[in-house]
């Protein structure tokens, strides 16, 4: 509920303090006297529409600042954790206004954002008059408020959940859809593809094994021509083997004349037959060693040049072309899983529907009832209120073909004001008056079910008297014993049944040079002669008085 109300510098009020408590409070005074400006500074402070003219003239800010006390799982806590601020003790509603028209908002000193301010603040206050009911506009809200009176509220939880189940069903089958179509498309480049490279079979580090074999191949055909010419030139005609053999043979035959000269030459010549029958014997080898098969070196460059023809093609390393024939292969495997998923997600879809139908049906069958049992709570509410020959209903309309999170029904308060009156839309068939009172009627049957903590009541009995204006009192008093309830009221059969009085008036203020509005606490006997002057007017009688003591001690 509302603890504390402070305002600074808002159009009259230059510094207002106001403590509240739970219960009935009444705000009275005379015509003018700035019961709506309090009332716009603390909607101000509820996130309401910021006005460089509510700043007092002659400041450059003014602001308003308003402390709640709400319950630990209030949603109004959650609110504010969901933006990251501490909800621990009282919640601190603040706002800043500029005279040039900016605004600031602040919860427990924690700036936020307008939307933040109005978010949090609607869940504390509701402020009803007769051309601001909320409640009465909204047909979403009337939905919300038969959930609240027949304690729908866990049915139609899980109905938003199968509905979100349903969705999540709807995505995930979308999105399989997508990707077995796209899959499609290219299943006939796939299996082309996966297998032509099946049918290549590239190994791991093929390529270059391959390019090594190709170079060497290459190398040994030009080094196979310079070896048959190295051994031609020691073993072919053109060779010195034999002349060197008849030159060894000559010398031979002659050692015996002189040793001492032709020895040494033998020896050199028998050196170098050695050594050229050991150079043939090398080349030999060497050239049985760089014989190949020109069709090998055929086969590897055919090999190669496929290799990198696909790696081209695929647009991948030859080193890659083994692992993207895998995974054509694994995408084609998908593809058939797909086709099987496909199905079982169509199945899951078609449950999850089928429970959410089932669902919105159950809410849709609940809800009825609850509207066939607030119907008849809120038309008993209207007799006292000068409304006898009224009906309210909460009329349902089912369509499954519009059904969302919140079920298939579109629910809407209607009522018949006069017997043989066409029954309809409350916002459009009640009169202002008429308004405000069915308004109250459904407040006190949905006290504490769909309900702020603290509702404010702004000249809710106007145009009533009498009797209607004590049945208005009886009704905002019972309110009270469940929610905190402030009225702005013209009404002393409604002042009377008060916990708490505030008188608003205006006095002139820095000697005169100024008038400001003024809040006081009346007791006892002030507040008797506030009542006797709602009674009376602006000249009070003895008798206003006696009547304003018999109201108060009647409604005590």
């Amino acid at each position: 509920m509302l603890v504390q109300l402070a305002i600074r510098d808002i159009v009259l009020i230059d510094r207002l303090e106001l403590d509240f408590g739970a219960g009935l409070t009444v705000l009275t005074g005379e015509t003018g006297a700035g019961k709506s400006i309090l009332l716009d500074a603390f909607s101000l402070a509820l996130g309401g529409r910021g006005d460089g003219g509510l700043v007092r003239s002659g400041q450059s800010q003014g602001q308003v600042t308003a402390v709640f006390d709400p319950p630990p799982e209030h949603p109004a806590r959650k609110l504010a954790l969901g933006q990251d601020l501490a909800v621990e003790g009282d919640l601190i509603l603040r706002r800043v206004q500029m005279a040039d028209g900016r605004s600031r908002a602040f919860v427990n000193d924690q700036p936020v954002s307008i939307q933040a301010l109005k978010a949090i603040g609607g869940e504390l206050v509701e402020i009803h008059g007769q051309h601001d009911d909320r409640a009465l506009v909204d047909p979403a809200f009337h939905r919300s408020l038969v959930d609240a009176y027949g304690g729908l509220e866990p049915l139609a939880e899980k109905t938003r959940a199968a509905h979100g189940g349903m969705r999540r069903a709807e995505k995930a089958l979308q999105e399989e859809r997508l990707a077995v179509e796209a899959a499609r498309k290219e299943a006939d480049f796939l299996r082309h593809a996966h297998e032509e490279l099946s049918k290549l079979n590239p190994q791991s580090g093929e390529e270059e094994k391959l390019a090594t074999e190709r170079a060497a191949m290459m190398q040994a055909e030009k080094v196979m021509g310079d070896l048959r010419d190295a051994h031609e030139s020691v073993a072919g005609d053109g060779s010195p083997l034999s002349t060197l053999s008849a030159a060894m043979r000559r010398l031979e035959r002659r050692a015996s004349q002189a040793p001492a000269l032709i020895e040494p030459s033998l020896k050199a010549l028998d050196a170098a037959l050695t050594a050229l029958d050991q150079a043939q014997q090398t080349l030999d080898q060497a050239l049985r060693d760089a014989q190949f098969d020109p069709r090998a070196l055929e086969r590897t460059e055919e090999r190669l040049f496929s290799l990198r023809a696909a790696a081209r093609k695929y647009a991948t390393p030859v080193e890659s072309l083994s692992n993207l024939a895998d995974k054509f292969a694994a995408d084609l495997a998908a593809l058939d899983a797909s086709e099987a998923r496909l199905v079982a997600l169509a199945s899951a879809r078609e449950q999850a529907g089928a429970y959410c139908r089932s669902c919105a049906a159950e809410l849709s069958a609940a809800r009825i009832a609850s509207a066939k049992t607030l119907d008849a709570a809120v038309t008993a509410e209207l007799p006292p209120l000068k409304l006898g020959q009224a009906k309210f209903t909460a009329q349902i309309v089912t369509d499954e073909a519009q059904a969302g999170p919140d079920g298939a029904d579109r629910v809407e308060f209607w009522v018949q004001t006069n017997p043989g009156a066409r029954p309809g839309p409350l916002m459009k068939v009640a009169s202002g008056g008429e308004l405000s009172r069915f308004m109250l009627a459904l407040k006190v049957v949905l006290a504490d079910r769909g309900s702020a903590p603290t509702l404010v009541f702004d000249e809710i009995d106007s145009g009533a008297g009498g009797a209607a204006a004590d049945a208005i009192g009886q009704r905002l008093a019972r309110l009270a014993a469940r929610v905190q309830v402030l009225s702005v009221t013209h009404a002393p059969q409604v002042a009377a049944r008060a916990g708490r009085h505030l008188r608003i008036s205006k006095d002139l203020a820095d000697k005169g040079a100024r008038t400001a509005t003024r809040v006081a606490a009346l007791e006892d006997e002030h507040r008797r002669e506030e009542i006797a002057r709602m009674l009376a007017g602006a000249t009070i009688t003895d008798e206003a008085r006696a009547a304003a003591a018999s109201l108060m001690k009647s409604d005590g």
